[in-house]
């Protein structure tokens, strides 16, 4: 893997998080939060309906050490049913480095569902490792699972401005990762709550009207981002970027 800016050179996925400690910069009243995408060539994040075939073995190795380095990851209730999660860190050794690091042996697991429509047989829900918390404007009752689950309601619909303030003040997070969907991930964006963007860019194209990294906020959207590093290995671009 080469390192294209800044200070070009060899490197590898570990030795370029291996200094990224996120979990020490906390926001006010809410936690740090990074953003974490693969897509193609013309943009779209899933192929066939997952993000899956979209990245190389280095993209998946990104993924799971960006696990490593948060305390919490979130996603979407669609893309809980598109790519049935298990455990988040499933390494034993990737969480005996996340003690080192002084953070949880397993990061907290955040799904936002406002229906709770999930699907409850899958390995994240049944394996009965890690914790998992769900935000949701439900009634609903969730069935019982292995894994530790705990449920917080929002009247109508999730608020994420909320939910993100009650991560940070009553479960203690100071870093979230969100791995999407698209839906989730524009709405952090149109309401100011991402401060980091990690983006895989494959040298593939789908051609398919596959929804793109971000989908449907209510409000218009515009940021301006400042690349922090760029890496590439045959022909794939890892890109990491922060909010101005």
């Amino acid at each position: 893997m080469r390192r294209l800016t800044p200070d070009p050179g060899e490197t590898t996925v570990e030795r370029q998080l291996d200094s990224y400690r996120p979990w020490e910069q906390p926001r006010e009243e809410r936690p740090f939060v990074a953003t974490n995408f693969a897509v193609t060539v013309d943009g779209r994040a899933t192929i066939g309906g997952v993000s899956g075939p979209i990245g190389s073995d280095a993209d998946t190795e990104m993924l799971a050490r960006l696990r490593t380095r948060f305390d919490a990851v979130m996603i979407g209730a669609g893309t809980m049913r598109a790519e049935r999660y298990g455990r988040v860190v499933a390494n034993q050794e990737q969480r005996a480095h996340r003690e080192r690091l002084g953070l949880p042996h397993d990061p907290l697991m955040v799904i936002v569902s406002g229906r709770l429509d999930l699907p409850w047989d899958a390995p994240l829900f049944t394996a009965g490792g890690g914790r998992v918390l769900v935000f949701t404007a439900s009634e609903a009752e969730p069935p019982e699972t292995a894994t530790n689950l705990s449920v917080v309601r929002h009247k109508g619909q999730v608020d994420l401005i909320a939910a993100l303030r009650h991560l940070c003040e009553e479960r203690g997070i100071r870093a979230l990762l969100c791995e999407g969907g698209p839906h989730l991930h524009g709405e952090l964006w149109a309401a100011g709550l991402v401060d980091e963007l990690f983006l895989t860019t494959a040298p593939k194209l789908t051609g398919d009207d596959a929804p793109r990294i971000i989908e449907g906020p209510d409000t218009p959207l515009a940021a301006n981002l400042e690349l922090a590093w760029l890496l590439e290995q045959e022909g794939e671009l890892f890109a990491r970027y922060r909010r101005l």
